[in-house]
């Protein structure tokens, strides 16, 4: 079997309107489907084009959320195309209370966030493929300075 990419991730939330709320408000995405019948919506990030890159399930305010640690999924991770796009991502997710983190993976530069459910998520940038060096390899988690990355890096895309 040959995958090309991850395509979309489907999450249980117990409260759809709530968590389709956050999801809007924190990465623009727009509701493309509204499924009642199944408590279900399916959401398309700006520029994609994808059917749908987000799907959500309510499954009511009683629904258990899974205990850390556990077996399942740790997060998901949305790229961006900029260093600047990862930092308004950052102060976004500041501003809604969301924000829970920030490393250096080295090719990568990441914040972290949390929906209302819990459930994590990862908002990553990419250097350029050229710039990887000891990193094509290795898979670090350091401290992430934002402000020297964006001096680096202000104006390159990577999309």
């Amino acid at each position: 079997m040959r995958v090309t990419r991850l395509n979309h991730a489907v999450l249980f939330v117990s409260d759809l309107t709530r968590a389709l709320d956050f999801y809007r408000g924190a990465f623009d995405f727009e509701v493309v489907a509204h499924e009642p019948r199944m408590n279900a919506a399916f959401l398309r990030a700006p520029g994609s084009t994808n059917h749908h890159d987000l799907g959500l399930f309510g499954l009511g305010l009683g629904a258990r959320r899974p205990t850390r640690p556990s077996v399942g999924l740790y997060h998901l991770a949305w790229q961006v195309d900029t260093i600047e796009d990862l930092a308004e991502a950052r102060a976004r997710l500041i501003d809604l209370g969301a924000f829970t983190g920030e490393s250096s993976h080295g090719a990568t530069k990441s914040v972290y966030g949390a929906d209302p459910d819990g459930n994590e998520f990862e908002v990553m940038w990419m250097l350029p493929r050229d710039e990887w060096g000891e990193y094509e390899t290795r898979a670090v988690v350091e401290p992430l300075d934002l402000e020297a990355e964006l001096r680096r890096w202000a104006g390159v895309s990577t999309g």
